[in-house]
């Protein structure tokens, strides 16, 4: 199995405002002009003038080969639309809108978000866990806050090492819970603006007091990681099959005034790579799109989703999708 490590890499996050974008004076103009035009997504201001946006993730190896996805049999039929939520709506994960916090731990997120899901799914809804984005973060060795990380790297740590349970922050459920506060990645709400990037939590393997498992005792496993080149098929076959999947994208500025609609990058510069979770798909107004859960809480874009144009790898979205299975 290829290892990735993270150190040697360049970063691709940003934790920077939007107060001039480039090309306009301010977000205004940018969201103006988005608006004006005959597209399929509209613009608005999710972020205010003090906020920080926190994506965070790292390029991997040019040499890096994924493992091959299982073999499916790509003359089945694929559904026009899908969403894992109506799929299997006992697994409340799925659901879920988690919120990385001033941290670029966007990686974390997407993969111990997947695995939730996963876990879920292949148990029937036996087994409802919230994977802990704090162990993944902390102990992992894939990334960090300040400088991002490596979904695939993260994957291999599941599958080598496992993860303990963990929600949200001031959750207290489950072994680690995230320690890192919520904050607002919108111009109005209840939370603080996003603001510097925090430190890494330290590594710790040890539950939370009130929790009645040992830190060991907790971790859930994985039994394979693989990816995806460019074949949507078999990708959607997977997410039918197994669930939501992480994947990794180029963020332009534009991208972060998101509203509604399926998104396409129409103007702004590169901001950075950003992980998030694939949840399905579907058809709108004639435009393929892949429906994805981002991790900036239910304040930002679509209720904290988001629609982006399928089948053209827009942003690079198609060329690093990452998954795996769960050991029960």
């Amino acid at each position: 199995m290829c290892k990735l490590t993270w150190m040697v890499l360049f970063a691709t996050c940003i934790a920077g405002s939007l107060q001039s974008p480039q090309g306009f004076k301010n977000t205004d103009e940018m969201i103006d002009y988005i608006n004006s035009l005959d597209i399929s997504w509209k613009a608005g201001k999710n972020f205010n003038d003090k906020s920080q946006v926190h994506l965070g993730l790292l390029d991997r190896p040019a040499s890096y080969v994924p493992n091959p996805p299982p073999t499916y049999d790509t003359n089945e039929d694929i559904p026009e639309t899908f969403d894992s939520r109506e799929q299997w709506p006992d697994c409340a994960s799925i659901k879920e809108i988690r919120d990385q916090g001033s941290c670029g731990s966007c990686w974390a997120f997407a993969v111990v978000e997947a695995i939730s899901d996963r876990i879920c799914i292949a148990s029937k809804g036996k087994q409802q866990v919230e994977v802990s984005a704090e162990d993944m973060l902390a102990c992992s060795g894939a990334g960090d806050c300040e400088f991002g990380g490596i979904i695939e790297s993260a994957y291999e740590y599941y599958v080598e090492t496992g993860l303990v349970s963990g929600g949200l922050y001031n959750s207290k459920k489950g072994c680690q819970p995230y320690t890192i506060a919520s904050c607002e990645h919108h111009v109005s709400g209840h939370l603080p603006p996003c603001g510097d990037t925090v430190s890494t939590p330290s590594c710790k393997h040890a539950c939370e007091a009130s929790y009645n498992r040992t830190y060991t005792g907790d971790k859930h496993k994985g039994s394979k990681t693989y990816g995806f080149s460019r074949q949507n098929k078999e990708l959607q076959l997977d997410i039918l099959k197994n669930g939501p999947v992480a994947v990794g994208f180029t963020v332009y500025t534009d991208f972060l005034t998101y509203k509604s609609g399926v998104y396409h990058h129409v103007t702004g510069k590169q901001e950075g790579g950003h992980a998030v979770k694939i949840i399905g798909w579907g058809v709108e107004e004639g435009v393929d799109y892949w429906l994805v859960a981002n991790s900036w809480n239910e304040d930002w874009g679509d209720k904290g989703l988001f629609k982006i144009k399928r089948g053209n790898n827009e942003c690079a979205f198609e060329s690093r999708v990452v998954a795996g299975l769960p050991k029960l």
